[in-house]
């Protein structure tokens, strides 16, 4: 099945159900970018009146694993795939719609080559730019991904 928003959200609710009841979204994904939509919720909310800040991450981290996730499908080789690290900057308090998006598709796509063309892991960073609706940038994130061809 080819990695779409819907079967990605799907996915979601079937295997991180935590994510799909947080709101977690993917809404538009191509080879380039990804960009996953979550909504401050009473369900995902902190005590301080915002969204908590594993949900942001949660949504963060799926920007970024869904092009990796995507461009080993591409690859038709079975490869593993592990966030090694990650850190995170909260700029301001997450209200409302937030969007985080991925825009290093090529960086993926490089990655994955370099695999498969040397049979050794990969590690890499991938960050994640949390906006809210007014435009404003609450939150980034990094990830460390590693991957290795099985």
């Amino acid at each position: 099945m080819k990695l779409t928003p819907r079967s990605i959200n799907l996915f979601l609710f079937m295997k991180l159900p935590s994510a799909w009841w947080s709101g977690v979204r993917v809404i538009r994904m191509s080879d380039e970018q990804c960009l996953v939509s979550v909504k401050h919720r009473w369900v995902n909310q902190n005590p301080f009146g915002s969204m908590y800040f594993a949900v942001q991450a949660m949504a963060a981290e799926l920007s970024t694993g869904a092009l990796v996730m995507s461009e080993i499908q591409k690859s038709e080789r079975k490869i593993s795939m592990l966030v090694a690290q990650n850190s995170s900057e909260f700029t301001k308090k997450a209200k409302g719609r937030v969007t985080f998006s991925c825009m290093e598709g090529s960086l993926v796509q490089k990655k994955i080559k370099e695999a498969i063309a040397t049979g050794e892991g990969q590690k890499f960073w991938l960050t994640s730019a949390g906006i809210n609706q007014e435009g404003v940038e609450v939150a980034t994130f990094r990830f460390e991904w590693t991957i290795k061809v099985k």
